[in-house]
């Protein structure tokens, strides 16, 4: 039985690695950091997978990026664009799906709890992202939210909105 539940989470972490990548393609370039769908996917390997096997998915994806194969945004890959402005919001995936799975862990599973931990997780890929988007470029504070943050707010509300009843549908599935 251990042995089952251990094959259907590496597949469900496999499944939602894929999509993580698939969610980069889909990215709309507005200066040095794209609006891209893989956030969406980020948030519910936290909320589907939990702390551990979301950081296995994530994990997955990074080192696939890293390795060489196209799964950043816009089809990008190696492990030199951990250097470039988006390398920061990359590094920042880990942990913020850490803790999204932390705080899912530990409710029941609600809508607000979800959403609570999917801000979380948000803060702490903005804080990645734009701290290392500042010292790479050398722009003022202002300006990196500007460019960095500013721009990614409402398209992250969306997707949080978008993954809470996702998160309820599947929940039933990925628990069996």
């Amino acid at each position: 039985m251990i042995a089952a539940k251990q094959l259907h989470m590496t597949v469900y972490a496999s499944l939602l690695a894929a999509l993580t990548a698939a969610g980069a393609y889909l990215a709309i370039p507005i200066g040095p950091v794209p609006i891209i769908l893989q956030n969406l996917f980020i948030f519910l390997s936290g909320l589907l997978l939990g702390s551990k096997w979301g950081v296995a998915s994530v994990g997955v994806y990074l080192l696939a990026g890293a390795l060489g194969l196209p799964v950043f945004a816009g089809g990008v890959a190696g492990i030199g664009r951990f250097a470039g402005p988006t390398g920061g919001y990359l590094l920042g995936f880990l942990p913020a799906v850490y803790v999204i799975g932390w705080i899912t862990e530990r409710t029941r599973k609600r809508a607000v709890s979800d959403v609570l931990a999917m801000v979380c997780g948000s803060l702490i890929i903005y804080a990645f992202g734009v701290t290392w988007l500042k010292t790479l470029t050398g722009m003022t504070l202002a300006n990196t939210l500007a460019v960095g943050m500013y721009p990614f707010i409402l398209g992250d509300a969306l997707k949080i909105a978008a993954a809470v009843p996702i998160a309820k549908a599947l929940r039933p599935v990925i628990n069996r």
